[in-house]
C-alpha cells in the first residue's frame, strides 16, 4: 500500500457508532465492530467485515523499562536521553495499549445494496440492542485494516485520560 493510499484510508475512515465505554483501566475490554466498505470493482455492493478487537489492560511503562529499551543497540547520545526518564520520572507517562483482532469472530459478507442504507440499518440494529460496546465504521475496502487501526488509535487517545485519572486516583502515578 502507498503512503497516498494510508493517507486516503485514514482519512476516509469515517466511526458512526462509537462504544459508549472506553477501554477499562484494570481488565480487559472486547468491542464487536462492524466495518462497511465499497468494494472498488463492484458498483452497488457494500462488504460489511465483523469480528471483535480485544483490548488488553493498558500497563505503566516504568522510566527504567524505557531507558533499557531505548538503549538496545544505541549509543552515547541515546543514553543521555534516556537519563531522562529517569532522571525526570514525572514527565513522563508512557502507557501501552495492546489490541487483538479475534479471527475467530471474523465474518466478512457482500450485499448489493446502497452503502447509506446499509450503514443506517446497521446504527439502527445497534441502538436498538443498546449494545454499548458496538462499533460501526465506514472505511476503505482495500486499506480496511488501516481503518481498523485508526479506530483503536482514536479509541486509545479518547480512552487514555480516563486510564491516567483511575491510575491516580489509586496512587499508581502522580
Amino acid at each position: 500500500m502507498s503512503p497516498e493510499d494510508l493517507t486516503y484510508a485514514l482519512e476516509n475512515t469515517r466511526v458512526i457508532v462509537e462504544p459508549r465505554h472506553a477501554i477499562e483501566t484494570f481488565g480487559q475490554t472486547s468491542f464487536h465492530f462492524q466495518l462497511v466498505t465499497e468494494p472498488m470493482d463492484e458498483v452497488g455492493t457494500v462488504c460489511i467485515r465483523a469480528g471483535q478487537l480485544q483490548a488488553e489492560r493498558p500497563r505503566i511503562l516504568a522510566p527504567d523499562y524505557i531507558n533499557k529499551i531505548l538503549l538496545e543497540g544505541f549509543g552515547e547520545q541515546a543514553r543521555e536521553f534516556a537519563d531522562l526518564f529517569t532522571e525526570h520520572p514525572e514527565h513522563f507517562k508512557i502507557l501501552r495499549y495492546g489490541f487483538v483482532l479475534k479471527k475467530k469472530d471474523f465474518s466478512k459478507r457482500h450485499l448489493k445494496e446502497p452503502k447509506e442504507k446499509v450503514l443506517a440499518r446497521l446504527q439502527e440494529e445497534i441502538q436498538q440492542k443498546e449494545d454499548t460496546m458496538s462499533v460501526l465504521i465506514e472505511g476503505v475496502d482495500d486499506a480496511w485494516e488501516a481503518c481498523l487501526l485508526k479506530f483503536t488509535m482514536d479509541l486509545i487517545q479518547r480512552s487514555a485520560g480516563e486510564n491516567i485519572g483511575e491510575w491516580k486516583k489509586r496512587g499508581f502515578i502522580k
